[in-house]
């Protein structure tokens, strides 16, 4: 039995920085990955997807310099290889990052292998039983995979990024964020894509016209969309091209290409844990029920990041690992539930999101007031040549705080950070309303916009 101060199974955005944290505090620690250091973010989320709309983007402005009076000459093309190989570097240099950091510091065992639980506070890997008193699981999650497509040749948000030769046409199950970006990614490299989504309308957890608004953007690049599809299943062609069934109101029942990405969300990688053998609870769903702290049903026991299903994304799960360590510290309390929802969807334009929807304000029985603006209305907008999208900020009247904004246009990803920190800071939305904001800025809109609310 080797005995540590604390287990750490995971090396994602909250289990890196929080095994270097206790390992500088003088605590022993043992850290296992059983694949790729620096978890999905690093390696097949964040840093690759990001670094392929970049190059995406590249091409994009290629294509429309007539429009602000520069002619490109016809002929970008794209080296699928060359983006790749960039995209590797970036991760290898994080990678090699974390790897330095772990040889470095005494304090911290590496194991490289899969983890499991095998009594209360043991944990068995390759063939190695370790023991503490804290565990920390941080062990992600994985995209799933319908039944009804595991016999068929499929890509993934992590395998597509392999690919070294373009897709000629790219089918891709499921109208959400992970569909949305690679759909746009590669149509802009080249490729032809249909999107499939089940549902009336993409990314339907949004409200109706920013659903309404992302799925023009992408007709706009010819991207094809199939709405109200139940996919049935798939299978592959004797030419190798891949043949995916669906049943719609109309259109072919029958969309054939020559690649599948199944992007139809993600699942906890916690069913090789053996977390019954610790007495760990999970939902029916496999993610671990924590508290308000991140603690499980079992004292000492701790779940953070995608695994634990109070948050899907990198920033959710850095902020599990600032509630561990500043509870650790007692320098002051941090829980789940004081942080807002708010990310990001990094198609381009991107969309900017905080709080609430104006949808889910109402449900919830807010008096609603809302600022809106479109993005042809913004000088700084019309000057860029990039006037899709529109910006919204909702208005508690009862309160004058603000309940949410969804900011999709040019600098929608970096303006939305504006409107959290005022909610952050529980202030009147007023104070960024009376502010003074540069310009010419797509930001400096924000104040002038506050200045007229209407009930919703």
């Amino acid at each position: 039995m080797h005995k540590f101060d604390a287990i750490i199974i995971g090396s994602g955005q909250a289990g890196t920085p929080l095994v270097f944290s206790l390992a500088g505090k003088g605590k022993k620690v043992a850290f296992i990955e059983k694949e790729h250091l620096g978890g999905t973010c690093v390696n097949v989320g964040c840093t690759p997807t990001k670094a392929y709309v970049a190059s995406a983007r590249r091409i994009w402005e290629t294509k429309h310099g007539d429009a602000l009076g520069v002619t490109i000459p016809k002929g970008s093309i794209l080296n699928l290889k060359k983006v790749k190989s960039r995209k590797d570097a970036l991760i290898q240099d994080s990678v090699s990052g974390i790897k330095a950091g772990i040889e470095k510091e005494k304090n911290i065992t590496y194991f490289k292998g899969e983890a499991s639980f095998s009594g209360p506070k043991t944990v068995t890997v390759n063939k190695k039983e370790l023991s503490a008193e804290t565990i920390y699981i941080n062990v992600g999650a994985r995209p799933s995979i319908p039944d009804e497509f595991k016999d068929i040749p499929y890509l993934t948000n992590q395998t597509i990024l392999e690919l070294e030769k373009l897709p000629e046409h790219l089918i891709i199950v499921g109208g959400s964020y992970i569909g949305l970006e690679f759909g746009q990614m590669f149509r802009r490299f080249g490729s032809k894509v249909t999107i499939i989504e089940k549902g009336d309308a993409i990314i339907s957890k949004e409200d109706t016209d920013v659903s309404k608004a992302i799925q023009d953007i992408l007709e706009d690049e010819k991207v094809k969309f199939r709405l109200d599809a139940t996919c049935i299943g798939g299978k592959k062609n004797k030419d190798s091209s891949i043949a995916v069934q669906v049943d719609c109101t109309k259109g072919s029942p029958k969309i054939k290409g020559s690649h599948l990405l199944l992007a139809v969300g993600r699942s906890p990688n916690t069913d090789t844990l053996n977390l019954k053998a610790a007495g760990v609870q999970t939902d029916k769903r496999g993610y671990i029920t924590v508290n308000d702290y991140l603690e499980t049903n079992v004292s000492g026991i701790y779940a953070l990041g995608d695994c634990n299903g109070r948050g899907a994304f990198t920033h959710t799960a850095y902020n599990d690992y600032e509630i561990i360590a500043a509870n650790i510290q007692k320098t002051k309390s941090r829980k789940v539930t004081d942080r807002i929802l708010t990310y990001g969807l990094f198609i381009d334009p991107p969309l900017g999101r905080a709080g609430l929807t104006k949808k889910d304000a109402k449900d919830k029985g807010y008096e609603v007031m809302e600022a809106f603006r479109p993005m042809d209305k913004i000088a700084r907008a019309k000057e860029k040549g990039e006037t899709k999208g529109f910006m919204r900020v909702l208005v508690d009247k009862k309160t004058d705080k603000i309940l949410g904004a969804s900011i999709l246009g040019v600098g929608g990803d970096e303006i939305i950070t504006s409107i959290l920190n005022i909610m952050y800071a529980d202030v009147p939305y007023s104070v960024i309303r009376d502010s003074v904001v540069p310009h010419p800025t797509v930001s400096e809109l924000i104040p002038t916009m506050l200045e007229n609310l209407k009930k919703v």
